[in-house]
């Protein structure tokens, strides 16, 4: 298990949709979801994110857009379309029952007019991803790499066939999209990205790394982590703190205290086994390292989270 994956595992898409419409300028798409993270790929045309805090993002055909937050956001053909009359299209990936794709008759328009997107809004089932969301600006864009990831291709390809099991296949082919494109952003980003995704491709960071979120339960010391990475217990730390920023027992503390937060939201799950889950012998320990951490009890946590 590496970070990446690890912080990835409580989002999913839900309801992905692909917009393909001669859209007659002025117009403007509003996006309702309210979901932590919303993908949308232009495959033709152009636009202008426009985001909740005043922000405008450029976006033309064969780039795709990672939009972070919770807050409405929109997208028009320019900036100015929004503060005068324009045509409005809503999408939706969560209430298709109340809110659908907007679809402009051709009227005329050359091909040159057309403007389609894919759009996969995300559900988390957890906190886990709070810390990606944390890495992320509010609004990343790229340029797809058709080589590097087909998911493109196979989402249209699928939507032009509508077999049963269509939609949780186009869910599934966006968890992938999502995936390539935080992995492309964070490649380009280099050693601006966040410490966990470029420890992982250390040679001796990415070791411990993969220990640690693989089994955080385990009673790691950094002699035993360093063993991990097959080096001596000083050059591990040494070059641990380098590349992630903190030393590695800090690290391994935090990660396991946001674990914990995600243990602790089951209600079903004592203290006692979230302590055990994540490697303290005993909930006394266990809860007096979280009060230390978060500044309340795991029990004031539980109660204040529900």
């Amino acid at each position: 298990m590496d970070p990446l994956s690890e912080l990835l595992g409580g989002i999913r898409a839900e309801g992905a949709v692909f917009n393909d419409a001669v859209l007659e300028a002025p117009w403007v798409l509003y996006f309702d979801d309210r979901a932590p993270l919303t993908m949308l790929t232009m495959t033709q045309g152009s636009g202008v994110l426009l985001l909740p805090g005043g922000g405008e993002v450029g976006l033309k055909g064969g780039q795709t857009a990672v939009i972070r937050g919770n807050e409405p956001f929109r997208l028009a053909d320019t900036a100015a379309s929004a503060e005068r009359p324009h045509t409005e299209y809503w999408i939706t990936c969560f209430d298709t029952e109340s809110c659908v794709p907007g679809r402009a008759p051709a009227n005329g328009h050359g091909e040159q007019d057309a403007t389609s997107i894919f759009v996969g809004a995300y559900r988390n089932t957890g906190r886990r991803h709070e810390r990606l969301l944390r890495a992320l600006p509010p609004a990343l864009v790229i340029d797809e790499d058709p080589d590097a990831c087909a998911w493109l291709d196979t989402s249209a390809m699928e939507l032009t066939d509508r077999r049963p099991g269509t939609q949780a296949l186009i869910d599934r082919l966006f968890d992938w999209g999502l995936v390539c494109t935080l992995r492309a952003w964070f490649d380009r980003e280099g050693q601006d990205a966040p410490g966990w995704y470029r420890g992982f491709a250390d040679a001796v960071v990415g070791p411990a790394l993969e220990a640690v979120h693989s089994e955080p339960f385990k009673p790691w010391t950094v002699a035993s982590l360093a063993a991990e990475a097959g080096v001596s217990r000083a050059l591990f730390a040494k070059r641990f703190t380098e590349v992630m920023g903190e030393p590695p027992l800090s690290y391994l503390t935090e990660w396991r205290m946001e674990r914990a937060e995600e243990l602790l939201s089951d209600r079903d799950l004592t203290v006692a086994q979230v302590a055990r889950a994540v490697g303290y012998a005993d909930p006394f320990g266990f809860s007096a390292a979280f009060k230390r951490r978060r500044g309340q009890s795991p029990t004031d946590f539980r109660t204040a989270a529900a």
